[in-house]
């Protein structure tokens, strides 16, 4: 996929900017709307749990649930945008030869424009806060793109199934949300009771939650600035590998009957 990709990344980068553009266009604020829309989600999340919710004490809160945040949106707007990017481009996959998995590509790669504006801000805001994040920070670049390896591979996944199956966007928007809640974005599993009885509850939050992982990890570094644990890591490159294997095998299977669906 590699590269077939290099070789029409012209056409790759025409699409990114196109949909850059595009999505907000003749809104007064443009593309600021991208990191408007998290930030105030963040806020949101921030007072509600942090002032009339409160959790659990957990230091520096903000800053916890804004990396939380930040990895969740990313991999949630990849899933959303990658998913329907086949149908919404079905002329252009019926008239042009091309590698077609460069769509959805180009859906999860505008995803990662903002997401590595946040998360810029997110350094920039823990360093204010937490102090110097240390060697940890070094691990950043490495972890993000196992995020965006991870969501990649789901991204073609959904989007090659969503182009035959109709109704699988509209499932995974609908299971986006109780996902959400079950992941340990505003809150740690630890320092719950409820989870301290019940270990294998906990386990399956933490683990059995792919998204999990992911969030602990870039924590770990912007949040406490310490290197993740080495089962965290193994988690992480594992996933992103098999998401993308995946993602890939599923999308060859079915890219073939692409032009006769859509």
């Amino acid at each position: 996929m590699g590269a077939r990709m290099l070789a029409y990344r012209y056409l790759f980068e025409q699409m990114v900017r196109r949909e850059l553009r595009q999505k907000y266009k003749g809104s007064v604020l443009g593309v600021a709307w991208y990191f408007i829309n998290p930030l105030v989600l963040m806020g949101a999340y921030g007072v509600m749990f942090g002032k009339f919710l409160p959790l659990p004490r957990i230091p520096d809160y903000l800053i916890f649930l804004i990396v939380g945040i930040v990895v969740w949106t990313f991999f949630q707007q990849s899933l959303l945008s990658a998913a329907p990017s086949l149908v919404e481009q079905s002329s252009l996959v019926r008239k042009a030869r091309f590698p077609r998995e460069t769509i959805p590509a180009a859906s999860v790669a505008v995803q990662a424009v903002t997401l590595a504006i946040l998360m810029t801000v997110v350094v920039v805001v823990s360093v204010s806060v937490r102090g110097t994040l240390g060697f940890a920070l070094l691990l950043l670049p490495v972890l993000i793109a196992c995020l965006l390896g991870f969501a990649l591979g789901l991204g073609l996944a959904v989007s090659s199934l969503h182009a035959h199956f109709r109704d699988v966007a509209p499932i995974l928007s609908a299971a986006l949300l109780p996902w959400f809640f079950l992941t340990p974005i505003f809150f740690r599993p630890d320092t719950f009771p409820f989870f301290q009885r019940h270990a294998f509850v906990r386990g399956v939050i933490e683990w059995g939650n792919p998204v999990a992982p992911f969030i602990e990890a870039i924590r770990a570094v912007l949040y406490e600035g310490r290197v993740p644990t080495a089962g965290v890591l193994v988690y992480v490159v594992a996933a992103a590998a098999l998401a993308l294997g995946l993602g890939r095998v599923v999308f060859r299977r079915l890219d073939r009957e692409l032009a006769v669906v859509l």
